[in-house]
């Protein structure tokens, strides 16, 4: 039930250690660290904090120190999968504590297993008592000939070597362990299996998945499985070889495996709801059948209750494996569309979402995959609610809509995108936007549907996208100007004359372009001009404040600049000042802003009073809409004491004094019932974006 409830107070402490682990250490004469203060962790707290340092990549020789001292911390069980260490730092760290289990499944290529073994034998305890080792994808040994060494661990109960050059010789040597109970040698390079004749009378649970070498033949294979008496787990599934009749003779077999409890035959061809059925009818312990990508499994009686948690732990125990990570996405999907994710822990979407984004990373060219990965990724509560990696998820979807022109997931990879961009921070969102193809991507997505004079979703998207990916990021908006952007989003704005929501998009986009100074000479066009200047009468007021801004923007840098006829200046001006003054107020917040800092200049323009009046008007309306956000993050910039200085200068206009007045009454209530401000501003929030609707 963890995944149903908040992080606990102890995983929260443990994170913030693990992640300022530098601040609570010395640094040993070797470069290893030591921690400050000598207190003395409880056993399982050791061991929890060495498996998220494990996880988080942050284990390696420096950081691997701490555990050095077994007086402070007390590991039984270590994991250290996937670490980054020698030998020397392994064995310094590690063989003086007293372990009943060892996790060193993926650690890197400078420690071997042969160093491993005989390093946790020079501690007469773990030799004795250490109960299971895991070695998953590691060297045996880097000498040949090597001396075999397991059967050195004398307490051991559990060993997994997959993916290990793991050949006879050494099974000979893991089977002669007095204590063993379970095997793991998947995907070895064992061809005979005989020697698990010497632990029958002990094995319990035995799994060897694609072993790829094995030369004995089907009758031979049952003749050694038969007698394991005391089995209660078996794995002989494979994803490669599908000419073994292995499975489906074992299903025949009578009188045997009787205690058997989980049998995994996934893979295996010819395997029929008739055979299982019959198998396990015979043996009622049976409580698991693993029937992935074979023809049984349809059969009612083998129905039960699935659930997310369940599609988690396969993709995260087969991460590379392709047939696992197809089937799992699809059932991703369909466990989490429509409302499905609305009542499921965000903690547990957290996992799968992050799940499905190393999915895409590992199978970049299999499109099915793809998609099922894009349609589970495209759920507002996903996009908007969950916390995970944004950026790497962005970039991943757009490295996918930059490869495809598939017309459906396109929208779908749009639509995403959109939301992603609009939840970055600004720097993040500059990094994306510096990347010239996803604009080039983009911007041809729009000239296709132009030339068709289709509005549909993925315009709207498309347009979406760039409008967050532009927003405060000045090489996004050079690559826009750079491309025929601006020539382009003319023509969008002369095809869809009737179509608000598209010219808001349009013109947010244009918006953005014309905070970015030095583009002002590309903006700084008459038939340009003229055309917003109509659009800033537009009945939607939507439509008419960004108009209103463009126009602002261009004109707040005074007369040296402009570089049109002056009488055109004075008149927009005009237009400005009474335009906006007769808006409506609208409903809801029609824009969500990163910071103020492209208004600030704006509010300096004593001398051109409708410049002000724009500016003002729109941090009004945001304040007046969203307070929580835009008071405290007006605050936190320093627009209190500006607003105070245009209020207080003696050329204001009477128009742009009264908002101003307005703006500071409510940022003095919201700081009288708030005290000091948060810093919740600074997540970013999506420009009109979600995905309702927008799942085929």
């Amino acid at each position: 039930m963890e995944d149903f409830s908040p992080l606990s107070l102890t995983d929260i402490c443990l994170d913030y250690l693990r992640v300022n682990l530098s601040k609570f250490c010395w640094e040993r004469t070797d470069g290893s660290f030591c921690l400050k203060e000598a207190v003395v962790f409880p056993q399982e707290l050791a061991d929890r904090l060495l498996q998220k340092m494990s996880l988080n990549g942050v284990l390696n020789e420096k950081t691997v120190g701490i555990f050095r001292r077994n007086d402070l911390l007390r590991l039984k069980r270590a994991c250290i999968r996937n670490a980054k260490l020698s030998a020397v730092a392994f064995k310094k760290a590690f063989c003086h504590h007293k372990l009943i289990e060892l996790d060193a499944s993926g650690v890197n290529a400078d420690i071997t297993i042969t160093d491993i073994v005989n390093a946790l034998v020079t501690n007469k305890w773990n030799q004795q008592f250490l109960q299971c080792l895991v070695l998953n994808s590691l060297t045996l040994s880097l000498e040949d000939p090597y001396e075999r060494c397991f059967s050195q661990l004398t307490g051991l109960r559990v060993l997994s070597v997959t993916n290990v050059l793991f050949y006879n010789d050494d099974l000979r040597d893991v089977t002669s362990l007095p204590k063993l109970e379970s095997l793991d040698i998947s995907n070895t390079s064992v061809t005979d299996i005989t020697p698990l004749l010497t632990c029958k009378d002990r094995l319990k649970s035995l799994t060897m998945h694609h072993l790829k070498c094995l030369k004995m033949t089907t009758t031979q294979i049952l003749e050694i499985i038969k007698e394991l008496k005391l089995l209660q787990h078996l794995d002989i599934s494979d994803d490669k070889q599908f000419t073994s009749d292995i499975a489906l003779r074992l299903l025949g077999q009578s009188g045997i495996l009787l205690n058997l409890r989980s049998l995994d035959i996934s893979g295996r061809k010819h395997i029929t709801d008739k055979a299982v059925q019959a198998f396990v009818q015979h043996r009622p312990t049976m409580q698991f059948m693993g029937l992935l990508a074979t023809d049984a499994g349809y059969s009612a009686f083998l129905s039960g209750e699935g659930s997310l948690k369940l599609v988690v732990t396969g993709m995260k125990n087969h991460s590379t494996n392709l047939p696992v990570q197809l089937a799992a996405s699809a059932c991703v999907f369909n466990l989490t569309k429509q409302d499905l994710a609305a009542g499921m822990p965000v903690r547990l979407l957290t996992e799968v979402t992050r799940l499905l984004l190393k999915a895409m990373e590992h199978f970049p060219n299999h499109q099915q995959l793809q998609k099922n990965c894009l349609l589970s990724l495209c759920s507002d509560r996903i996009l908007q609610d969950v916390p995970f990696n944004r950026f790497e998820a962005a970039k991943l979807v757009m490295q996918w809509l930059c490869n495809h022109e598939d017309q459906n997931m396109q929208r779908m990879a749009v639509a995403i995108i959109s939301i992603l961009a609009a939840k970055l921070s600004t720097e993040q969102t500059a990094q994306l936007g510096t990347e010239l193809f996803i604009v080039k991507k983009l911007l041809h997505i729009v000239e296709q549907k132009t030339s068709q004079s289709l509005v549909d979703t993925t315009l709207k998207f498309t347009l979406s996208a760039l409008w967050n990916l532009t927003d405060e990021s000045p090489t996004t908006c050079k690559h826009f100007i750079e491309n025929q952007g601006l020539e382009l989003f003319m023509k969008v704005l002369e095809s869809f004359p009737c179509e608000p929501s598209i010219q808001q998009k349009v013109l947010g986009l244009l918006n953005n372009i014309a905070e970015v100074k030095e583009l002002h000479p590309h903006l700084m066009k008459k038939s340009f001009i003229e055309h917003i200047s109509v659009l800033l009468h537009n009945k939607e007021v939507e439509v008419s404040y960004f108009a209103a801004g463009i126009i602002a923007h261009l004109i707040s840098r005074g007369l040296h600049i402009w570089t049109l006829d002056l009488d055109l200046r004075a008149s927009l001006l005009e237009q400005l000042h009474s335009v906006i003054l007769n808006w409506p107020t609208p409903d809801c917040e029609m824009v969500a802003y990163r910071s103020f800092s492209p208004f600030f200049p704006l509010l300096e323009c004593s001398d051109t009073p409708g410049v002000q009046i724009w500016a003002v008007w729109a941090m009004q309306h945001v304040c007046s809409k969203n307070a929580p956000r835009y008071c405290s993050m007006l605050i936190e910039e320093g627009g209190m004491q500006q607003l105070y200085n245009i209020k207080n200068h003696p050329q204001i206009s009477p128009d742009v004094l009264q908002i101003v007045i307005s703006i500071i009454e409510s940022l003095e209530t919201y700081m009288m019932r708030h005290g000091n401000v948060s810093s919740c501003h600074k997540k970013p929030q999506t420009k009109q974006c979600d995905l309702k609707n927008n799942q085929d």
